[in-house]
C-alpha cells in the first residue's frame, strides 16, 4: 500500500521515543567516534583541491579540544557563541563543541554584513564569536562592536582573535555536559523578512525532530555508500537541521564545500566527483540549475529534497529527467521545521502540492476566526504543540512568543489549503497573499508558471496597491542570459499565465529587473520588491 492511506497507518503507528538526557554533540560524533574512530563524517572539498575526508575519531579530538580551550576562556553552560563560518570541518568542530560545553550555539550567515551581525552579536549577548579572516573583518567594520569575551579565527590570529588551530593544538579534554532535551542548544535567528530578525531558541530535541521526517523524505537513508550534501548555508535551519546534523547523526558522510555563491554547473560537477546520494537543494537553487545547459553526468542520486519556498511543478517535473529522481518536498519555518513532507517512494508526493502532515506531527489550516478550514478553503498553516521540532520561545521576547500560539497551536502565518486526501497546497505568507478584486491570490502558482517561460530565469510576484482592485498583480522578472527586455516581451509574459491560470491572477504589470532580491537562504524578499513601489 502507498500514498495518502499508508502516510495515515504510519501516522497512527508513530510514536515519539525522546530520552531523558540528550546532547548533540555525543548523538552526531562521540557514538561514532567510540564504534568506529575511522569512519568519515565529513569530506571538505576546497577550491583547486582534492576533497579531503575527516573522521569521527578527529572530529571528537578537535571538538574535545577546542571545547576546553573556550572553557578555560570563561565561556559555560548556556552561553551563547556565535558562528560566523562557511561550511567545512571547523564549522562541525565548533558546533560539537559548543555542545559539549552545554552552551548555545548561534550561527550566522558568512553573507551578513557588519550591521546584520552587530544585532545577533549584541541581542543574543554572546559570549564568544568563531569565525574565519572575512568574519574577523566583518566585526572590525562594526562602528561600536558588542562587547566579546573572545573571538576565534579559524585563519590564524589578526586583530586580536585567538588562533583556531593553536587552541585545538592545545589539545585540552572537557566532560561533555550533562544535557536534557528542552536544554537549550540551538538559536537561529528568523530571517527578517517581515520585521526584525528574533532568535529562536531551540532544545537538542529539535535535532531528533528531524530524524523521522529526514528519513521518509531521504527513504532507505541510511545506505551503503551515501554521501550527503547541501548548497544551503549550515547558519540556516535548512543547511543545518535538513540536512548535515541528521546524516551525521546517522554515520552518513556529509560533502562540505565552504563557498560564498552558489555555483549551478559546479553543483553537478562537484555531486558527480563526491558520489552525493543524498541532496538537500532549495528551490531557487535548483531553478537555477536548470538553467546549465550541459550539464556534468555521473550522478549518483538516491534522493533530493526541497524546502525554503514552494517548490513549483515545473522544478518538480524537470527533476524527474535532469537529476534522475523526484523531489520531495517539505515544509517547515525556523520555530518548527520539517513538519509536512512528501515522498515519492512511498507514493506520497504530487506535483503543485507540498505534501502531508509528517508522522509525529499535527498540522491543520485555519480561518481567521479560527474554524477549521474546509477541503480547498485558504486558511493559516499551524503546528499544535508539544512538538519535539518546535523551539522553546524567541529569546527574550516573551510577549512575542505568546503572540505566535493560539492556544495550543503554533501560527506560522503561512496560507495553505488542504485537499480531501490531505495534501497541503502552499500558496505564501499571509503578507504575501494578494487580494484582487475580491480573489485571494497566492504568488507562488504565479512565480511557477512564470518560470515556465523559457525567457525567465526567475519571478517574484507582489500585489500593486489599486483603488480598483484593492491590489494587482505586479511581477518582477529576471531573464536568462542572452534575452533582452520589452515591452513586447512582458505582454508575452502576462498573457502567457493569463492563458494557463486564470484571468484574476496575470500579471498586469511585468518589470524586468537584472537580480531578485533574495535572502541568505534562498527566498524572495517580497518585501524589498514591494518597498521599490
Amino acid at each position: 500500500m502507498a500514498g495518502p492511506d499508508a502516510f495515515e497507518s504510519l501516522r497512527r503507528s508513530f510514536r515519539w521515543d525522546i530520552p531523558n538526557r540528550f546532547n548533540i554533540a555525543e548523538a552526531i560524533c562521540d557514538r561514532w567516534a567510540a564504534r568506529d574512530p575511522d569512519r568519515v563524517a565529513l569530506l571538505v572539498k576546497r577550491p583547486g583541491k582534492s576533497i579531503e575526508p575527516k573522521s569521527y575519531g578527529v572530529l571528537r579530538e578537535d571538538s574535545l579540544a577546542l571545547a576546553a580551550g573556550l572553557k578555560s576562556r570563561g565561556v559555560a553552560g548556556g552561553d551563547r557563541v556565535v558562528l560566523l563560518l562557511p561550511q567545512g570541518f571547523e564549522a562541525a568542530v565548533a558546533h560539537v563543541a559548543i555542545a559539549r560545553l552545554g552552551a548555545v550555539a548561534v550561527p550566522c550567515a558568512l553573507a551578513f554584513g557588519p550591521d546584520a551581525l552587530a544585532f545577533r552579536l549584541a541581542d543574543s549577548g554572546a559570549r564568544a564569536l568563531v569565525t574565519c579572516a572575512s568574519g574577523v573583518a566583518t566585526y572590525g567594520r562594526i562602528e561600536t562592536p558588542p562587547a566579546l569575551d573572545l573571538i576565534v579565527s579559524t585563519e590564524g590570529a589578526e586583530n586580536g582573535a585567538l588562533d583556531y588551530g593553536a587552541l585545538v593544538a592545545e589539545r585540552g579534554a572537557v566532560e561533555t555536559a550533562d544535557t536534557g532535551p528542552d536544554d537549550p542548544a540551538l538559536m537561529i535567528y528568523t530571517s527578517g523578512t517581515t520585521g526584525a530578525p528574533k532568535g529562536a531558541l531551540h532544545g537538542g530535541r529539535v535535532l531528533l525532530g528531524h530524524l523521522p521526517g529526514f528519513r521518509l523524505t531521504h527513504a532507505g537513508f541510511p545506505a551503503e555508500g551515501d554521501v550527503a550534501w547541501t548548497p544551503a548555508d549550515w547558519a540556516w535551519a535548512g543547511g543545518l537541521l535538513n540536512l548535515m546534523m541528521p546524516a551525521l547523526h546517522d554515520g552518513v558522510p556529509v560533502l562540505a564545500q565552504p563557498t560564498s555563491k552558489f555555483d549551478p554547473e559546479g553543483a553537478f560537477v562537484l555531486m558527480a566527483e563526491a558520489g552525493v546520494t543524498r541532496a538537500f537543494i532549495p528551490p531557487t537553487a535548483l531553478r537555477l540549475m536548470a538553467r546549465v545547459e550541459r550539464p556534468a553526468t555521473g550522478l549518483r542520486l538516491r534522493s533530493v529534497v526541497s524546502a525554503g519556498e514552494r517548490l513549483g511543478e515545473a522544478s518538480w517535473e524537470w527533476s524527474r529527467t535532469a537529476l534522475g529522481v523526484p523531489v520531495n518536498e517539505v515544509y517547515g519555518q525556523t520555530e518548527c521545521n520539517y513538519v509536512i513532507v512528501s515522498s515519492a517512494a512511498h507514493g506520497a508526493s504530487r506535483p503543485g502540492f507540498t505534501g502531508l502532515s509528517s508522522p509525529g506531527h499535527e498540522v491543520g489550516v485555519f480561518t481567521g476566526d479560527g474554524r477549521c478550514a474546509a477541503f480547498g478553503e485558504i486558511g493559516e498553516i499551524r503546528i499544535r504543540r508539544p512538538d519535539p521540532v518546535m523551539f522553546l520561545c524567541y529569546w527574550r521576547q516573551p510577549e512575542a512568543t505568546a503572540d505566535k500560539f493560539e492556544g495550543e497551536w503554533f501560527c506560522t502565518g503561512d496560507q495553505a489549503a488542504v485537499d480531501a486526501d490531505g495534501f497541503f497546497r502552499f500558496v505564501g505568507r499571509e503578507d504575501d497573499v494578494i487580494t484582487s478584486s475580491g480573489y485571494r491570490i497566492g504568488p507562488a502558482d504565479i512565480e511557477d508558471c512564470l518560470a515556465r517561460h523559457p525567457a525567465v530565469a526567475l519571478a517574484a510576484v507582489v500585489g500593486r496597491p489599486d483603488p480598483l482592485r484593492t491590489s494587482v498583480v505586479k511581477a518582477f522578472v529576471q531573464l536568462k542570459p542572452g534575452v533582452d527586455p520589452s515591452e513586447a516581451l512582458g505582454e508575452e509574459l502576462s498573457h502567457f499565465v493569463r492563458d494557463r491560470l486564470s484571468a484574476h491572477e496575470y500579471p498586469r504589470e511585468v518589470e524586468f529587473v537584472d537580480e531578485i532580491p533574495l535572502t541568505t537562504s534562498g527566498k524572495v524578499i517580497r518585501k524589498a520588491l514591494r518597498e521599490r513601489e
